[in-house]
């Protein structure tokens, strides 16, 4: 069988569709050396993968992550010349990144193998920003594109052409292709009945529905106490877990006196700012698809990862969205029926308490979302993503 190269973005949102990738890969006799972050170490060696360490923080999308984006587009040592010479010995046959990882392509040219690209987001560049045109630009004062300033917009041109010349790589003038990377074969973790334009995604993308997976959870929770009750799942994700003092305070004051149980994840939170209302159950990190088992209605930020779950498994919804791809999901879900959306700036307990019952009493809701959780099990998943794979690597004669 064939010896597999795995770059993710080290992050949940990035890491969870390409775990369950790399593990229906394994089963089907694939050998995999999967890059990541420490704290990923243990879960990847857990599904049989060679686990190798990033030596730099790539978590793009964290505030704490040294140099953020702009190091994306500015320094691609971080992410191409450490990892090729821990890499110098090793001969792969076909490489699977996430789409979001800068210069994955690149890696896979200088490597000269075929790519698979894992799409964590269903949106191409142009859906997500649609107005956004790089090379349209004004480089006046203030900022770009996503925020970029027009001294990393210049600075990106020299960096692109160096590695051009050093490499004789084919690279995009848009510097966010970079998050966008294509490759020979492009995952997407959703159906085709949820992507609003069709028209966007050529013969190279395929829709598997969400990433899910029998995931191992080594975090202990007393389910017992959900046994027999009403339960509302708040989940703002892990990206974006720091929100406002004033959501979290929101939350406490609109469920508690709620007739059952809360369960809320708080990733990276400080709960000692707070006084937590008795019926709440708070963990840092929670086994989300054991949850779900129990949940009567969840709230969620709406990430790619936590809607897909909330649909798949016809669990009734609140989406807040609070940033990135967030409001374009959320937003899809509720032109489709599913759900309601609430704005953050203008979130009331009223307003919350109000869209938590609708979602829970009108059927409409459930009845869109069993059509979308259907066309989830119908869009085959990853053996459909394995079965792809190998027709690709049968094309490149691997």
């Amino acid at each position: 069988m064939s010896k597999v190269l795995f770059l993710s973005i080290p992050s949940h949102g990035h890491m969870n569709p390409t775990l369950g990738l790399a593990a229906e890969l394994i089963r089907q006799g694939e050998t995999i050396t999967f890059f990541s972050a420490e704290e990923f170490r243990a879960t990847i060696e857990e599904i049989g993968a060679e686990f190798k360490c990033y030596k730099e923080d790539l978590n793009l999308f964290q505030k704490k992550s040294s140099g953020g984006l702009a190091a994306a587009f500015l320094q691609p040592e971080k992410f191409i010349f450490d990892l090729l010479e821990q890499i110098k010995n090793y001969k792969f046959d076909y490489i699977v990144y996430s789409a979001a990882y800068p210069y994955a392509h690149v890696i896979a040219q200088i490597l000269k193998i075929p790519a698979v690209s894992s799409f964590a987001v269903f949106a191409t560049l142009q859906e997500l920003f649609p107005k956004h045109n790089l090379t349209e630009a004004p480089l006046s004062k203030g900022k770009g594109p996503m925020g970029m300033s027009p001294e990393v917009m210049e600075g990106f041109k020299e960096v692109r052409q160096s590695l051009i010349d050093q490499y004789q790589v084919e690279i995009a003038e848009d510097m966010f292709q970079l998050l966008f990377n294509k490759g020979d074969l492009n995952i997407i973790y959703t159906s085709k009945y949820f992507i609003p334009h069709l028209e966007n995604y050529d013969d190279s993308y395929i829709f598997i529905g969400p990433p899910v997976y029998n995931k191992k959870y080594t975090v202990e929770f007393p389910f017992e106490k959900l046994e027999g009750k009403k339960v509302i799942y708040i989940s703002m994700g892990t990206i974006f877990s720091n929100h406002s003092a004033e959501l979290n305070q929101l939350f406490f004051k609109s469920f508690a006196d709620f007739d059952g149980v809360v369960v809320m994840a708080a990733y990276q939170v400080d709960l000692s700012l707070y006084e937590i209302p008795d019926n709440f159950i708070i963990r840092e990190y929670v086994p989300q698809l054991e949850i779900l088992k129990y949940t009567t209605v969840a709230i969620t930020h709406s990430g790619m990862n936590s809607i897909g779950d909330l649909l798949y498994h016809k669990v009734p919804f609140v989406a807040i969205p609070l940033g990135a791809d967030q409001f374009y999901l959320a937003n899809r879900a509720q032109e489709l029926g599913a759900t309601i959306v609430l704005d953050i700036k203008n979130l009331t307990t009223e307003l919350l308490k109000d869209a938590v019952q609708k979602v829970l009493t009108n059927p409409d809701y459930l009845k869109n979302i069993n059509k979308i959780s259907d066309s989830f099990i119908q869009a085959g998943g990853y053996e459909k993503a394995a079965d792809e794979i190998f027709k690709l690597k049968k094309e490149k004669g691997i």
